[in-house]
């Protein structure tokens, strides 16, 4: 194995152990695991497999310093929803901001880094002349603008846009709900079924395959280059009726007004709302809004992908 080190943030959750799945596949790298509970059930299931499992946080910059030692390669990812949960969006949008700074920071201190890896999203606000501005995708957006302002670390960054998960629909504002007396499952939303949805199917196996790619081809995704990860385009109703599909359900897509809406799921209905909104608006600019963005056909990917319906029927709901 390579004595190269590729850092993984968040190594327990979603994007964090997709990466490090396909990495431990790939063999050419030696990869620490980069968790806040390294005595976890999954972080010890890391260590089994001759993981290096390392304590760190990213609201301790010191802690990122530390981890990030000697590392050649760093995934870095911040999950907007944990804070949103406790504080709503205004708050969470001030600590995913500065945990994304906090390890901007620490890899631009690293001296041995040659390739920095940045979960983003697309600027919604600048793409919709400041109509719509998504909290969840804000945050990150400034953290963008920070990386943009450190020449020398833009210059070894890839920003990768990880799209529409299947596994959204575990979030309740997008889990069929099941109407027995109809002998059916219905979605309610408060955009219409027409509304875009680019996914990236199953984020469980799916995130890993695309940073492996942008690892092994910094030519084409360096300097400052986005890469959107994303394996087929969809609308909310076709979805929902792979879903159905997937599960052996009956599914209708039921559209009700915003007020309901929000009544039902207060605060995080109209976090989702915002990104829908956003995506049936701008439909195919919502991935958009920067210069030469990557996709798997530029970046080869030839490895088998899982996508909407194959996540589907792994998924119990």
């Amino acid at each position: 194995m390579s004595n190269k080190i590729v850092s993984v943030v968040g190594a327990t959750g979603t994007q964090g152990g997709s990466v490090i799945s396909a990495l431990l596949k790939d063999g050419k790298y030696t990869i620490r695991a980069l968790t806040r509970n390294p005595n976890s059930d999954a972080a010890k299931a890391l260590s089994s497999q001759n993981i290096e499992v390392v304590k760190a946080d990213v609201n301790d910059i010191n802690s990122l310093v530390e981890a990030f030692s000697g590392s050649h390669a760093i995934y870095a990812v911040t999950d907007f929803f944990e804070p949103f949960g406790k504080y709503g969006p205004q708050k969470a949008t001030e600590v995913e901001f500065q945990q994304g700074v906090n390890l901007a920071k620490a890899a631009a201190a690293t001296s041995t880094l040659e390739h920095y890896i940045w979960s983003t999203l697309p600027n919604g606000k600048r793409i919709s002349g400041g109509k719509f501005v998504v909290p969840h995708f804000e945050a990150k957006n400034r953290v963008d603008d920070y990386i943009k302002s450190d020449a020398a670390l833009l210059s070894k960054t890839t920003f990768l846009w990880n799209t529409f998960y299947a596994q959204n629909y575990y979030f309740p504002m997008f889990t069929p709900i099941h109407v027995p007396t109809a002998g059916k499952y219905i979605q309610l939303q408060s955009t219409p079924a027409s509304t875009p949805v680019t996914s990236i199917g199953d984020a469980r196996v799916n995130v890993g395959l695309f940073v492996k790619a942008i690892l092994m081809q910094p030519e084409k995704t360096l300097p400052g280059k986005f890469v959107m990860a994303h394996v087929e385009e969809t609308t909310a109703g076709d979805m929902l009726q792979t879903w159905a599909k997937a599960q052996g359900k009956t599914a209708q897509y039921v559209q009700i007004n915003q007020k309901t809406f929000f009544d039902i799921w207060p605060m995080w209905a109209e976090e989702v709302d915002l990104m829908m909104q956003f995506w049936d608006m701008e439909r195919e600019k919502s991935w958009g809004g920067e210069t030469g963005i990557l996709t798997k056909e530029d970046l080869n990917i030839t490895e088998k992908f899982v996508g909407v319906e194959e996540a589907f029927t792994t998924l119990k709901f």
